[in-house]
């Protein structure tokens, strides 16, 4: 008589495995649990971005209404430490001019009076909110008249920091346009096309230039630093997470700036005070408009909007 099978004769030879079978099973569950471990990893990710993005909305909300007027100041802050030196040392400026460029006082006194006026002026224009447009085209055209004069076209730092300058003037003229200032109201067209979406991409991409001149990679926690900011800066550049990436890049700037450009450190009549002092006040300048990104968001032509459409 045949023997009967019971059930735990079945279940057993039901789950034997070979030895290879039972490396090929291990082999799958430890895949499987690193999927699972990743899958976590990346959720919980997810996350804290997302709970940090909602953090910086809220203050963003909180911060609404001195934010743009003390972004503005910030931004303009380095035409107005300009325009007072040409006060303060005329002399200097225009000896500087009239050597340089063989040109003949008269000249130069007049060099250094557009420059003065040029910046001083457009700066409280701008601050009561007058002919934005064109204060923001006379500024521009100081940059590009000193950039010529001082020969910054040919410093790789100077003109990537004009640049960056140049950058924060557009978003200030953006932020008058967003005001209700649109110079083609009326008019239809596509969103992403829109005259200030334009103008708000070129000065996200010109800002963050100002950080390509920060970079050093001299030490570990230097190199962190470094790779941090590149990150942040991409991340603006793209659009993506364009107010959390931007603010982190505002307290990253200020750092840099508060302990790199000391110029109190310096003698009153050193002329190294001079250099970093007019660092510090371009630096600051671009943490101006950096905060006109955060304040303004993206713009139309960012991922975080093409987000919104998928």
């Amino acid at each position: 008589k045949k023997k009967k099978k019971t059930c735990a004769t079945v279940h057993h030879r039901s789950t034997w495995k070979t030895p290879q079978q039972q490396v090929q099973l291990g082999s799958r569950t430890g895949l499987s649990l690193t999927r699972v471990v990743l899958f976590r990893a990346d959720k919980r990710m997810d996350h804290i971005v997302k709970q940090a993005d909602d953090v910086a909305d809220n203050l963003v909300r909180a911060t609404k209404p001195i934010l743009k007027p003390m972004a503005r100041v910030f931004m303009l802050s380095t035409f107005v430490e300009d325009g007072v030196r040409m006060i303060t040392q005329w002399s200097e400026q225009s000896s500087y001019i009239a050597a340089t460029w063989r040109c003949g006082f008269f000249l130069a006194y007049v060099f250094v009076l557009v420059n003065m006026v040029c910046q001083l002026a457009p700066v409280v224009a701008i601050l009561m909110r007058k002919r934005v447009d064109i204060s923001v085209c006379v500024l521009g055209f100081v940059i590009f008249l000193q950039s010529v004069a001082y020969f910054a076209l040919w410093d790789f730092h100077f003109f990537m920091k004009n640049l960056a300058v140049v950058g924060g003037l557009l978003l200030v003229w953006v932020e008058s346009m967003d005001s209700g200032k649109d110079m083609f109201a009326g008019v239809p067209q596509l969103d992403t096309a829109k005259p200030n979406n334009m103008l708000q991409l070129a000065g996200r991409v010109l800002i963050v230039l100002l950080y390509i001149t920060l970079v050093k990679f001299t030490s570990v926690f230097r190199n962190i630093l470094d790779i941090s900011g590149l990150a942040l800066v991409v991340m603006v550049l793209i659009g993506f997470k364009t107010k959390l990436s931007a603010l982190a890049l505002v307290v990253l700037l200020t750092f840099e700036n508060l302990t790199i450009n000391t110029f109190w450190s310096y003698p009153s009549h050193s002329h190294t005070r001079d250099f970093v002092k007019y660092d510090f006040f371009q630096t600051l300048s671009c943490i101006g408009g950096m905060l006109l990104v955060v304040a303004l968001g993206a713009g139309g032509l960012s991922v975080d909007e093409r987000k919104k459409a998928w």
